[in-house]
């Protein structure tokens, strides 16, 4: 009898425990952990390395970067001549062209308030200084022009009395071109006037070209004056994009010729873009050099 009690509770105890596994789930295995690969590009980022990363990023931020849109394929020689018209107003303009690091020709209109400072700045720098001569435009008076400008009006020695003042207004000046003059540059013997007192310096004459009938070229060589003519306008349109599109154009230009001129102005969307495309044109094969050196 005792034996079969024995018997009963074994049976009942065994019942028991196997209803109890059915109720519970059984412990999961431990999962399987396995290092990455080390070529996957997907790694997580160390701790120790984030700080530097976010650091990274911040100064890329920072730095102006060229539209992807403009950046062109084209790989190339040829010599870019980058002149900044209307310069002597500021010397942080100067400060953050020089910045650039890459040869461009300040060119400073004689009655501005830094005229004296930005040339002697930028000379100090290594850098060429043009004088930036105010001419008649097509619409004067009512297009307004600087009161110490030249007028198709004033006799020859008047003429030549102003321009003479201009290089004393900005001293080491080794070249000089038009600001405005539509109308003037078209006048053979005002151009001569003016451009005798260049002869007499020794300095050099570019032609802005702000009229397609100017004879500023023409009578600059005709005079025995080393001369060259402007071939890009590049920030007409006041915009870093379009403004890089007129540099990649330059640089176009310069592979087909040898060289071009661009002229520009201390505009702030300009200041952006120069220091955007610049670089990048110089790793295309551009060299970037002073005015003087597309002279002839």
């Amino acid at each position: 009898m005792v034996a079969l009690i024995a018997v009963a509770i074994v049976i009942a105890l065994a019942l028991f425990f196997l209803e109890k596994s059915r109720k519970e789930p059984a412990p999961a295995a431990p999962a399987k952990v396995e290092a990455p690969a080390v070529t996957s590009p997907h790694l997580p980022i160390p701790e120790h390395a984030k700080p530097v990363q976010q650091k990274l990023s911040t100064a890329q931020a920072q730095a102006p970067k060229p539209h992807a849109a403009v950046v062109p394929r084209a790989h190339g020689a040829g010599r870019v001549a980058i002149i900044i018209d209307d310069m002597g107003s500021s010397m942080q303009e100067l400060q953050t062209l020089q910045s650039i690091g890459l040869p461009i020709t300040y060119s400073i209109i004689p009655s501005l308030p830094r005229a004296r400072q930005v040339a002697d700045s930028a000379h100090a720098a290594g850098a060429e200084v043009m004088v930036h001569m105010p001419m008649e435009p097509e619409g004067y008076p009512k297009q307004k022009m600087e009161s110490i400008g030249l007028l198709v009006t004033m006799d020859d020695a008047e003429i030549a009395k102003r321009v003479s003042d201009y290089f004393s207004r900005v001293p080491h000046a080794v070249g000089a071109n038009n600001h405005m003059g539509s109308r003037f540059t078209q006048h053979a013997d005002k151009m001569e006037a003016a451009l005798g007192v260049l002869k007499e310096k020794g300095v050099f004459f570019i032609d802005s070209r702000t009229s397609p009938a100017s004879v500023g070229y023409q009578t600059a060589r005709a005079l025995g004056i080393k001369a060259g003519t402007r071939q890009v306008f590049l920030d007409n349109v006041q915009d870093e994009g379009a403004i890089g599109k007129q540099l990649f154009e330059a640089a176009a230009v310069a592979r087909k010729r040898g060289g071009a001129i661009a002229i520009c102005h201390p505009h702030p969307a300009t200041l952006r873009a120069l220091k955007a495309y610049l670089p990048e044109l110089a790793k295309t094969g551009i060299t970037f050099v002073y005015a003087s050196a597309l002279t002839s």
